[in-house]
């Protein structure tokens, strides 16, 4: 795709949308369209660094699966071509009779954090304030409520105080529940730059070892849910031990003696707190020193503090701490809150969750007023509505009768994923706006399918996690109909009887009418001030380069941090200590569920993989759904590494590849959200996650859900490569993988090879020219479909305990035209000259296999991590790789030192 042209591209500027840390992007565009992606040197959250999903979204933007027109669901099931105005007219004429019928609270709309500022703001608008519907809320409710709930609790306002520039100066980092060199890879390189460069301390506080982890000066292996209890026993530490500033404590906050008490209850002291977290009473001794003789300390926190059904207090004991020392708001300290989506922020910004009104307001009668005047609403809702969880639950009771589902996939994500699947059958109403033809929520009954803008098609803002606001710029043309979600959300409002509070005719126009929201009778007793934007000419808008708020009017752009003096958002002014609630578990676990599941993410995929499942070099890395899984728990259940496992919870069950794992906690697994009934058969981790909340949040519980792992056995596995999708037997387990110029399925199956047999000649043959090895005796098939001198598809298959391996079939299904020696080399799968086996790719970003390091290493005498960078490029980009480099030089070396390396 991007193949280069001898014409100058145009550049440009752009933002990522994958996570919360809002990297600058380049987009070089030449004269064929082609996009050539790039970090950007002058944008100040990555200064030109990108992780391996953003360096790979060049390969994201085809139009493979695109939804490009509207469409409307037949009786048979299937769907048809519409035309806009049918569309449109259908959504209105639906919306109307549902709420004159059955009222506003009917109706919801459940959004996401990739939604651009200017999108969520028009959504929140229309039912807000003119259909008068609450309920509004967003995938960020899985992510992002509980430090919503935090920040507002403890700050009278959801404002994050730090920037990212803390993290340079700082001289000890804590990071709870969070993998940032996975999950935001950038900014841990910051971390372990500033580890580097000025000594920065670096504790990581997490059940699972992770990779972030292996450059830990001190690794806290918390146990499960138990962080509430850890930041107890160091706030009763550090008044024990004269740490705290009395100053600060007496002059800018409240409750202090309330949350003091109540952190001596859960856990008076150092041993107390060792015996709560189950942690070694020396390390939580070091640690609790460490905070308190270090003056400059960030702690940031991501979803193993915020997916909890305690989530929000664990966010409190947290922020006391900083409260009770001063430190916040200053250069090198305080709370950091690491978002976990590009515009989770934005939302919150605009409204977003469902106890929410627009630019950071609530539901209080003054608020309401003052959102509906701005508005000239004339149905404006008057409470807060029903959060993600409670909206999928009235859905399945009926009470809620129309959805209309924005950039997200519930049907996966959710809790109870697939009661979710089954509880969206029931609506009356059911419209998703995607850039998908095929996923899980859009096959679990949409009424009706609109086209929407892509990343790179649509124009708007974004915010990160440090408040920084940057542009979205489109770069591609939009193809066949789609459209910015802001235009569909109006032109249904114009058909409703809107269209004065609608007329939008580009998105430049909607962000100045949030900016001026924000500034709207603000005396300065609301964080959220645009002020400065509200009247930003067009022209500007376009250039308008990263600003951080607030943005006031009259007052020069600044990087602004919060609370070092006080001047909190509590109606007394005052920074609130919060008394948690001790630690408690909400689901115990049973003989029948004798573990606990945790869900997270992995260093290379994106949330259900609809964008970052397109790419190849981004399935390389982990091509299969797996559980993680301690050595001693896969012994007593006679689990194999490499093997499969059936994992059940009280809600559903998954068949997922075992990999075995010492930094896995005893007593809990671990298995990834990305995979889904699209992209995996039997695989969806969302559908066995419980659905208990946060009673402050909302948020769910993802991290502790009670489970069984038993032993799953397959007779066979093999792979398949072909140019179009095929679909496999039902009885078969499979993953999706994509692959350069086509599609990869790995698979597992107890069919017989001779079945197989007829299924390949059956599904990729044809009149194709046919290269095969048979040998069912030993239950080896291996047939490849050429035609042209080129693999037009093959299937390998083969026994469990030696299964084909895809390296060098895939590099030869790649390579253009296959010689004769080449065939044969296909039906062995043994690697050659020019095809040497690259094994499991390390590094996505330059796509680098285990293999080829081993080879540096043994062979070119690489001794560490800067020698494989300057050997292979790997782990020179994003970082996230390191450990595992590391992990692999440590390894090889040692078998060449004893003489057992291949």
């Amino acid at each position: 795709m991007n193949t280069p042209s001898p014409h100058p591209p145009t550049t440009v500027r752009t933002t990522c949308p994958y996570c919360g840390v809002g990297c600058g992007i380049l987009a070089a565009i030449d004269r064929q369209g082609n996009a050539t992606i790039s970090g950007d040197p002058a944008h100040p959250a990555n200064f030109g660094r990108l992780c391996s999903k953003g360096s790979a979204l060049g390969e994201t933007l085809s139009l493979d699966q695109r939804l490009l027109h509207p469409m409307f669901r037949q009786a048979d099931g299937s769907f048809a071509r519409t035309d806009w105005d049918t569309a449109l007219s259908k959504i209105a004429n639906g919306l109307r009779t549902i709420v004159d019928r059955d009222g506003p609270n009917a109706i919801a709309l459940y959004l996401s954090g990739q939604l651009l500022t200017e999108d969520y703001y028009v959504a929140n608008k229309l039912m807000k304030g003119f259909l008068g519907s609450p309920n509004v809320d967003t995938n960020s409710r899985l992510c992002m409520a509980s430090p919503v709930a935090g920040h507002r609790r403890a700050f009278g306002a959801d404002v994050v105080p730090g920037i990212y520039r803390d993290l340079d100066e700082a001289d000890l980092i804590v990071l709870v529940g969070s993998n940032a060199a996975w999950c935001h890879p950038v900014l841990y390189q910051r971390m372990i730059a500033a580890k580097n460069e000025r000594s920065t301390r670096l504790v990581v506080i997490d059940p699972r070892r992770t990779a972030t982890a292996d450059a830990a000066d001190l690794f806290l292996p918390i146990a499960s849910g138990m962080d509430t209890a850890l930041f107890c026993g160091l706030l009763a530490y550090l008044a024990d031990t004269h740490a705290l500033d009395d100053s600060y404590i007496a002059e800018y906050t409240s409750g202090f003696a309330d949350a003091l008490a109540r952190a001596r209850a859960i856990a008076n002291d150092a041993e107390a707190a060792a015996r709560a977290t189950r942690l070694d009473p020396g390390e939580v001794a070091r640690f609790f020193e460490l905070f308190a003789r270090t003056e400059r300390v960030v702690t940031c926190y991501s979803q193993g503090v915020n997916q909890s059904a305690q989530g929000t207090d664990k966010v409190n004991a947290i922020i006391n701490t900083h409260l009770a020392t001063g430190r916040i708001g200053r250069p090198g300290m305080g709370p950091f809150s690491l978002t976990g989506q590009p515009n989770a922020m934005g939302g919150r910004e605009v409204g977003g969750l469902a106890n929410q009104l627009a630019a950071h307001m609530g539901f209080s009668p003054g608020e309401t007023d003052r959102v509906r005047r701005f508005w000239n609403a004339p149905r404006m809702a008057t409470g807060e509505g029903l959060k993600a969880v409670d909206m999928f639950d009235a859905i399945e009771r009926g009470t809620i009768k129309a959805l209309w589902v924005m950039a997200t996939n519930p049907a996966v994500s959710l809790p109870r994923a697939g009661a979710v699947r089954a509880a969206l059958k029931k609506l009356e109403l059911f419209v998703v706006s995607e850039t998908t033809l095929r996923n899980d929520t859009v096959e679990a009954g949409a009424h009706v399918l609109l086209p929407a803008a892509a990343w790179g098609e649509k124009d708007g803002t974004v915010t990160n996690s440090e408040r920084r606001i940057s542009r979205q710029r489109a770069f591609l043309p939009r193809p066949g109909e789609a459209q910015p979600d802001w235009w569909i959300v109006s032109k249904v409002a114009q058909r409703l009887g809107f269209g004065a509070g609608f007329a939008y005719r580009k998105s430049a126009e909607i962000f100045r009418e949030h900016a001026a929201l924000s500034a709207f009778e603000n005396d300065g007793r609301r964080d959220f001030d645009l002020g400065d934007l509200a009247a930003l000419p067009d022209d500007d808008y376009d250039r308008l380069d990263p600003v951080m708020w607030p943005v006031k009017a009259g007052a020069a752009p600044a990087e602004v941090r919060f609370f070092s003096a006080g001047g909190f958002f509590t109606s007394d002014g005052r920074g609130r200590f919060i008394a948690p609630e001790p630690p408690r578990t909400r689901v115990a676990t049973s003989d029948a569920f004798p573990l606990r599941l945790n869900t997270g993410r992995l260093r290379d995929q994106w949330h259900t993989m609809t964008r970052s499942g397109k790419s190849p070099r981004l399935g390389a890395h982990s091509p299969e759904p797996m559980v993680d899984i301690h050595p001693d728990d896969a012994s007593r259940m006679r689990i194999t590494d490499g093997g499969f496992a059936k994992v059940t919870t009280p809600h559903g069950s998954a068949v997922l590849r075992v990999c075995i794992r010492s930094g896995q906690q005893r007593g809990s697994i671990f298995a990834p959200i990305h995979w889904s009934q699209s992209t995996a058969a039997d695989a969806c981790v969302g559908a066995l996650a419980m659905a208990e909340t946060d009673p402050f949040s909302g948020q769910p519980e993802l991290k502790a859900t009670p489970a069984r792992v038993e032993p799953v056995e397959f007779a066979y596995r093999g792979f398949a490569l072909t140019r179009d999708l095929i679909t496999l037997p039902n009885a078969t387990w499979f993953a999706r993988v994509a692959v350069a110029g086509g599609h990869g399925l790995l698979f597992a199956t107890n069919e017989l090879p001779s079945q197989w047999q007829d299924l390949a000649e059956k599904l990729i043959c044809g009149d194709a020219e046919r290269a095969e090895y048979v040998d069912l005796p030993r239950g080896i098939v291996r047939i490849a479909a050429l035609r042209g001198g080129r693999i037009e598809a093959c299937m390998f298959f083969g026994p469990s305990h030696n299964p084909p391996a895809w390296e060098v079939v895939r590099a030869l299904f790649n390579s253009g035209t296959v010689t004769r020696r080449d065939r044969r080399l296909l039906l062995s799968g043994q690697s050659a000259e020019g095809i040497a086996e690259t094994g499991p790719v390390v590094c996505a970003c330059y796509t680098v296999g285990l293999e080829a390091i081993r080879r540096a290493v043994a062979e070119g005498g690489a001794a560490n991590v800067a020698d494989i960078g300057r050997a292979l490029r790997a782990g020179t980009n994003c970082g996230s790789c390191i450990p595992e480099l590391q992990a692999i030089i440590e390894r090889t070396a040692s078998a060449v030192g004893s003489g057992t390396a291949s």
